[in-house]
């Protein structure tokens, strides 16, 4: 398997706080792998340095997309990074209250239109086109994730999981190749959570989407992820499948609590 995201070094200073000290990720395609650690654990601030919302103080990250070279990413505009095939949900739900379920899988569109300036103003049959196709494409997107019957209701209304799932279908706009997704079971019942897991695996199988999330969900993590690492106060202190993290001392200390059975 070919390595699509490798981080070498990353290192994120806030003034004299090091939030990111030195980690490295690799990831190959068609993975699902897990980030872990305790609260302040640095995790967020990894995946916003991936994605470009920081410019790591230090390391680099290469990317490789299916077919491409390999190439880095550091210091790139979050735009400029989802161009290259690289999509993330947030912690905090993201979507525009105001705008359908559509629109907003609409705007995740965007990044892949063609159209320009001159299309914009004056509308060409071309534009015209590429609007209508960005419709149905989005529409399809939404029957993916079990959302086509929300297609008209405002994002501010749905269910909390089914915002949850919008946000990745606004992702899965984008047409990534490798999707980040940052906690996204938080607050979701035991039911919406197997279905989560049901989709990830789905998205995976599918779409040829590699998947990287952070999770608090350890049995989500667990059963889901094929490697996982974890990060403490800033710093990489494991990685290995979910059995060997499961039964490292190190990760029990600092992130399971004194029984492995947590």
């Amino acid at each position: 398997m070919s390595t699509i995201l490798d981080v070498k070094g990353l290192t994120m200073d806030f003034g004299g706080l090091r939030a990111v000290n030195k980690v490295d990720v690799s990831m190959h395609e068609g993975e699902i792998i897990a980030l872990i650690g305790p609260n302040g654990a640095g995790k967020t601030t990894f995946f916003n340095c991936v994605t470009g919302v920081y410019t790591p103080t230090g390391g680099d990250v290469m990317i490789e997309s299916p077919g491409g070279k390999a190439e880095s990413i550091k210091g790139l505009r979050p735009n400029k990074i989802t161009a290259k095939g690289l999509a993330r949900t947030f912690q905090n739900i993201r979507l525009f209250p105001n705008m359908t379920v559509l629109e907003n899988v609409m705007i995740g569109r965007h990044s892949r239109l063609q159209a320009g300036i001159f299309g914009a103003i004056f509308r060409d049959k071309k534009t015209r086109d590429e609007e209508k196709q960005v419709l149905v494409d989005s529409y399809e997107i939404l029957k993916k994730l079990n959302l086509e019957h929300h297609v008209n209701s405002l994002a501010k209304n749905l269910p909390y999981g089914d915002q949850r799932r919008l946000e990745i279908a606004r992702a899965l706009a984008t047409e990534p190749f490798l999707l980040l997704l940052d906690e996204p079971a938080a607050g979701m019942n035991p039911q919406e959570t197997k279905d989560l897991e049901q989709l990830i695996r789905r998205l995976r199988d599918t779409e040829e989407v590699s998947i990287f999330l952070i999770e608090h969900d350890m049995s989500l993590v667990m059963s889901l992820s094929e490697r996982i690492y974890v990060m403490d106060y800033g710093k990489l202190i494991a990685t290995g499948t979910p059995q060997e993290i499961k039964s490292n001392p190190a990760v029990i200390k600092a992130y399971l609590g004194e029984d492995e059975s947590a």
